[in-house]
């Protein structure tokens, strides 16, 4: 049961808590991407996870910290969206973790297109009244990928963690 709400409840929570973080403020807390990764090693002690499975998750973890943090370091993505991915990566695995990646791109494409686009226009005078809108207007500023990456992982997760394989009490 505890597996069941770490996968259901939680583990969303994360994602969509992450993506609005990111998107009103542009950040995403260490608090959060930390909280992704000790769910994960939590589902995966009260799942029972074998351990073949975890050494896969824990090495596609791994390997999206390495790649993304090379990103970060080139000023390509954030230091939030390269930690996010990483932890999520966790939770996708090895065998799904193209699925993730290219998904999180495919969403992300016409997020980053979108902004970019109206950032040219003039902000509506309504929406100079929202902080959050008027810094994500601002072409300085980044786009907001968390939200990408977190809508990528709620729809590839089913697929990852053996949510087939959980038997309720």
């Amino acid at each position: 049961m505890a597996a069941y709400l770490l996968l259901c409840f939680v583990f969303p929570f994360l994602m969509a808590y992450a993506a609005a973080s990111d998107l009103l403020t542009m950040r995403i807390s260490n608090r959060v991407t930390g909280l992704v990764f000790v769910g994960f090693l939590l589902y995966a002690v009260v799942s029972g996870m074998e351990w073949t499975d975890l050494s896969r998750h824990l090495a596609a973890g791994s390997l999206t910290l390495v790649i993304t943090f090379a990103l970060f370091a080139r000023g390509w993505i954030g230091g939030g969206d390269a930690k996010l991915a990483a932890s999520t990566a966790l939770w996708i695995g090895l065998a799904n973790l193209p699925e993730y990646l290219i998904l999180a791109s495919i969403l992300g494409a016409p997020l980053t297109l979108s902004i970019v686009s109206a950032r040219k226009y003039p902000l509506p005078k309504l929406a100079l009244k929202f902080p959050f809108a008027v810094h994500l207007h601002d072409t300085k500023t980044g786009v907001p990928y968390g939200i990408a990456l977190a809508a990528a992982a709620l729809l590839v997760l089913p697929n990852s963690v053996g949510l087939d394989r959980l038997v309720l009490p």
